[in-house]
């Protein structure tokens, strides 16, 4: 769901033993929906995280992954099928919104955030290394 260029990406690059995978810079999905390349860049993405777990990664971060499903973009079985897929080899950590009761129910921690406050809405703009 991200363009590559967030600020946890500086971050990334200085730490031994991470590898971050971006598929590419793509827009915003608006409110008519994906674009093709929202699509593509998904199916990049967890082709990814399927080779991570088949190489033997500790630890698997899928940020915005559940968002990917609010958007039609990936199937909640092949969520599924990632998180058993992981299941005793893989610590597997997926953030986003909305996380479905089944994936909820696989997972072995599951932590929501509610946001109450945020600056946006009093219109402050995106801050470099804050929010991007």
């Amino acid at each position: 769901m991200k363009s590559g260029d967030s600020g946890e990406i500086l971050i990334f690059a200085n730490i031994p033993n991470i590898r971050y995978q971006c598929p590419g810079r793509h827009p915003f999905i608006l409110s008519r929906g994906p674009d093709a390349v929202h699509y593509e860049h998904t199916s990049e993405a967890f082709r990814y995280a399927l080779k991570a777990v088949e190489e033997g990664s500790q630890l698997l971060i899928c940020d915005e992954i559940l968002n990917t499903l609010i958007f039609g973009l990936l199937e909640e079985e092949q969520v599924r099928d990632l998180i058993e897929k992981c299941r005793g080899k893989t610590e597997l950590v997926m953030t986003g919104a909305s996380a479905p009761v089944a994936l909820i129910e696989l997972a072995d921690y599951a932590t929501e955030y509610k946001q109450v406050k945020h600056p946006y809405y009093a219109g402050a703009k995106a801050r470099r290394g804050i929010e991007f």
